[in-house]
């Protein structure tokens, strides 16, 4: 059984359906304190991080999270999620994250590429990884952002991509904790084995 995290910045319904799919059981709640229980998190993500992470902050879900991960549960941010685990982001301003993995959320700069980023891009494995098991290396998944994590400690990065320039940081596992920028949900078959993959490790 999964938790998702609904503190009001989510893509939820289409990771509940990806989980339904494929028989998962996915429950979700503004709740923090039901997370108690479950070792199986999911904090998704769609919007301006300042506002994702005061929701987070008030609601009590930055505590509960911290200490689900502190506990040995597993955690999985998506997108807006993957990027609200680190130490802060300059999206429209300065923003203190979630500090769950060191470094930084940057903007992308280009003359050349359109941004915000939308669409498929490939993804290269820079390690052996739970969350691809399964999963051929260069495989496309479906990407919509405008910032990327840049995390402090290489070892760290499980997977990048090209856009813009710049090869960044599209996936991370480390001590339980798992965070991919693309949307698995909306990934076709690779993304529902992310997901299965997340559920079952």
């Amino acid at each position: 059984m999964v938790f998702i995290a609904d503190y009001g910045a989510g893509n939820l319904r289409s990771v509940v359906k990806a989980f339904e799919y494929l028989g998962v059981k996915a429950v979700v709640s503004s709740d923090p304190s039901k997370l108690t229980g479950y070792t199986k998190v999911i904090l998704p993500g769609v919007g301006a991080f300042g506002q994702a992470i005061e929701s987070l902050n008030t609601s009590g879900f930055t505590e509960a999270l911290k200490e689900h991960v502190d506990k040995g549960g597993h955690l999985l941010g998506i997108c807006l999620g993957m990027q609200l685990l680190l130490t802060d982001s300059e999206e429209m301003g300065a923003w203190k994250g979630m500090d769950l993995i060191p470094g930084n959320v940057r903007h992308f700069i280009s003359d050349i590429d359109k941004i915000p980023q939308i669409g498929w891009n490939s993804v290269d494995l820079q390690k052996e990884s739970l969350l691809f098991r399964g999963i051929p290396d260069h495989s496309f998944f479906y990407f919509v952002h405008s910032y990327y994590c840049e995390p402090e400690v290489a070892d760290a990065l499980a997977a990048t991509t090209w856009f813009a320039g710049k090869n960044f940081c599209s996936a991370i596992e480390k001590n339980g904790i798992f965070a991919v920028q693309f949307h698995p949900e909306k990934s076709s078959g690779a993304g529902l084995q992310i997901l299965k993959n997340f559920a079952g490790c």
